[in-house]
């Protein structure tokens, strides 16, 4: 393959909803392109993108698959991302490196929840956008209901640039207003004749290509005063126009595909190849610091590594975006995220399963790949050696939705089942696993039921690991309300050296700023600052040398144990003051595990005297929803305990704002997608801990009593 300068390429994404046509439109365009003599289908399962296993047993895509088509002169990089909310996580990182999304809707449907996802994205990152009407075919098809909801969802800047003349069954016809042409297409689909526009169609194509001229002229000044001088523009003005247009989010051209038959396509790349934008004539890529990389092939090298795949003849491939300079082949880079050293000693232009060719050279704005990288993953940047601590903005990734326990059928496989959800999380930065050492739970998060099911499915199909979700425990926290004293002493004689301790001890809530109670006096104090949050503070108020000083460290060891471990659930406790003012030891048998142990059970005693209460995790939750759908989305919510916060706008959506106990968000994604059909999205974060209801606090202490009592 030819090295490709910067202006000779072209970046899209493919988003849109599921079974919209994605995968059918990359594989007409890599046809078109020359990669492949003959189209594969989804139904037979032989598409060059969705080439995995799970993506032939559902027949819809599950990861994002980089593609190229030669076409024209350019290079089109294409990158095809899933339809599902689940796997938004793909369509996030394509659109990081795409310099344009091509938009798929299925004409028989119109705009479908994935395309709102999609759009979502596109917008946060100001990504061009081109909307593909596809399945133009069909008899259900309905092209002027679709631009009716393109418009109503995303606003007056979409703007037709062909139209069908016949949609539904025996669909040929399409008048292209930038040519203000007829285009007609055989059976087969591929090169259409080109006619002139029939008279039942002139009135309306010049009224349409009146309203194209004039949204193109509107990207610029200087068009706009041609325009109104003119009255119209030249091909090469309107050209221009919607270049700009495109890149300034102004305009959102339309076109008409049928994929399946190959019908369109060839025209839709020709028109990415002529007004998308080349990578160097988008806005700069931008730095942690601030700094911007203008896609400039004099530059040091910088790369960016946006997707990661394991593939079981070449291990562990990099796909990256060249987003400054010239990388050849052999180049030494550092890893700007952790200082490490990489050689990029083969770099490969990749389609799918199809294609892995090798190359010399990649050109600023090109999209490549690599192997057998030692320390960098997705979301990372390679510099040379000039800019080496410049770091690319990452990826956001939206956090968890949904989260599960897991637990091994088999106990022996456990290290294994880590290993393999580790690398899983590699791949699949929304994939998140971890060990909670505070639930004594390995706790899988991820966006969704399907989601999570997929890497079960993953795990037990292609590793032969079978393993189960369970619903995770809640990190709740104990604390007390008011003052307690308790005194315990520990007495072990049998035989040989004895155990003696006894510890007498007062606690009390500890608050920021408190002042120590008067009635004991303050002769040492040990503050522990816990992990989970809050304080521990130990005084020591012993008078008379009751317990001598070098059995407090084993006393602080003995309360740490029980803070751990808290006496009403076996939560972590947290806040509490404790006053060790008495006590007794013995000249022989005394010694430290004596002093732990009984100052582990005289805080329990005193624990439980001194009003317990426990502490829930709440979490502020947004919910994005479609206005028709935020009764039902609020009622939903104080089922679940929550506080209703505030509402906003955002578009022609609600943003719902509420606090709400961690407790009741179990599988809250599969309940709002039911709710609301799959079109709301949500984010949690974590807000404080607030006291349980009683009720609840009753349920809780049951529940562990009856757990302790199996255990037994």
């Amino acid at each position: 393959m030819k090295v490709y300068q910067t202006d000779e390429i072209r970046n899209i994404a493919l988003v849109g909803g599921a079974k919209a046509g994605k995968t059918t439109l990359a594989e007409c365009m890599i046809f078109e392109g020359g990669l492949i003599n003959r189209r594969g289908s989804v139904d037979d399962k032989n598409t060059v993108s969705d080439y995995r296993e799970i993506e032939h047993e559902r027949q819809n895509s599950v990861s994002s698959t980089v593609l190229y088509a030669e076409f024209g002169g350019k290079k089109i990089n294409i990158i095809d991302t899933p339809g599902y909310d689940d796997f938004v996580g793909e369509v996030i990182s394509a659109l990081k490196v795409a310099d344009t999304g091509v938009m798929v809707i299925n004409a028989q449907n119109g705009v479908e929840v994935g395309a709102e996802i999609s759009w979502r994205y596109t917008s946060r990152n100001h990504t061009p956008v081109i909307f593909a009407i596809n399945h133009l075919e069909h008899e259900k098809s309905n092209f002027d209901e679709t631009i009716r909801q393109l418009h109503a969802q995303f606003g007056g800047n979409v703007t037709i640039c062909q139209y069908p003349v016949n949609p539904g069954l025996g669909f040929n016809q399409v008048i292209d207003l930038l040519k203000m042409k007829l285009y007609k297409f055989s059976e087969d689909g591929g090169a259409p004749q080109e006619l002139d526009i029939p008279d039942s169609e002139k009135e309306r194509a010049e009224e349409l290509q009146a309203e194209l001229v004039e949204k193109a002229a509107e990207s610029e000044e200087a068009l706009m005063e041609i325009f109104f001088e003119n009255g119209t523009l030249t091909e090469e003005e309107l050209i221009k126009g919607i270049k700009k247009g495109l890149v300034t989010r102004g305009m959102f051209p339309v076109f008409c595909i049928n994929a399946k038959h190959n019908m369109g396509v060839s025209r839709l790349m020709e028109f990415i190849n002529n007004s998308a934008p080349a990578p160097n004539e988008m806005p700069p890529v931008k730095t942690t610091k601030g700094t911007e990389l203008k896609c400039d092939p004099k530059e040091p090298v910088s790369l960016f590594v946006f997707k990661t795949v394991i593939e079981s003849h070449l291990g562990e491939v990099s796909f990256f975006k060249v987003c400054n300079g010239e990388l050849s082949e052999g180049t030494d880079m550092i890893n700007a995220n952790n200082d490490t050293k990489e050689r990029l000693s083969q770099l490969f232009i990749m389609a799918g399963r199809k294609t892995r060719e090798k190359i010399s050279k990649i050109s600023s704005g090109d999209i490549g790949a690599t192997i057998k990288l030692k320390n960098t993953a997705t979301n990372q940047t390679l510099n040379a050696s000039k800019n080496a601590n410049e770091i690319i903005e990452p990826i956001e990734f939206p956090d968890p939705k949904m989260t599960m326990a897991i637990k091994s059928t088999n106990s022996a496989d456990d290290e294994k089942l880590n290993a393999i959800l580790n690398e899983i999380h590699k791949v699949d930065k929304t994939f998140t696993i971890k060990y909670s050492k505070e639930l004594r739970q390995l706790i899988a998060g991820g966006m969704g039921e399907l989601h999570l099911n997929l890497i079960k499915w993953t795990v037990e199909n292609l590793e032969k690991i079978p393993f189960e979700y369970v619903t995770p425990k809640i990190a709740y926290r104990e604390t007390i309300t008011k003052s307690a004293k308790a005194t315990y002493r520990h007495k072990k004689q049998s035989g040989g050296s004895g155990q003696f301790g006894e510890v007498h001890m007062m606690i009390e809530p500890y608050t920021e700023g408190m002042t120590f109670t008067s009635e004991f006096p303050v002769r040492g104090t040990d503050e522990v600052n816990l992990d989970w949050g809050g304080k521990l503070l130990m005084i020591n108020s012993i008078v008379g040398g009751a317990i001598d000083a070098r059995f407090l460290p084993a006393i602080m060891k003995g309360l740490m144990e029980k803070m751990e471990n808290g006496p009403l659930t076996g939560s972590y406790a947290r806040d509490i003051v404790v006053y060790i003012y008495d006590g007794k030891m013995h000249p022989v048998d005394s010694n430290e595990i004596s002093f732990k142990l009984a100052s582990r059970n005289a805080f329990r005693e005193a624990f439980k005297n001194a009003g317990p209460k426990i502490l829930e995790p709440i979490y502020d939750v947004e919910v994005t929803v479609p206005e028709e759908k935020m009764g039902d989305v609020m009622t939903d919510l104080q089922g679940r305990r929550s506080v209703i916060m505030g509402m906003d706008s955002e578009g022609n959506y609600q943003k719902i704002k509420a606090r709400v106990p961690l407790a009741e968000m179990n599988r809250y994604s599969t309940s709002l997608s039911s709710i609301t059909s799959g079109r709301a999205l949500y984010s949690l974060k974590f807000a404080e801990y607030a006291q349980v209801p009683g009720d609840v606090q009753t349920q809780l202490l049951k529940e562990y009593e009856e757990q302790a009592a199996d255990e037994e």
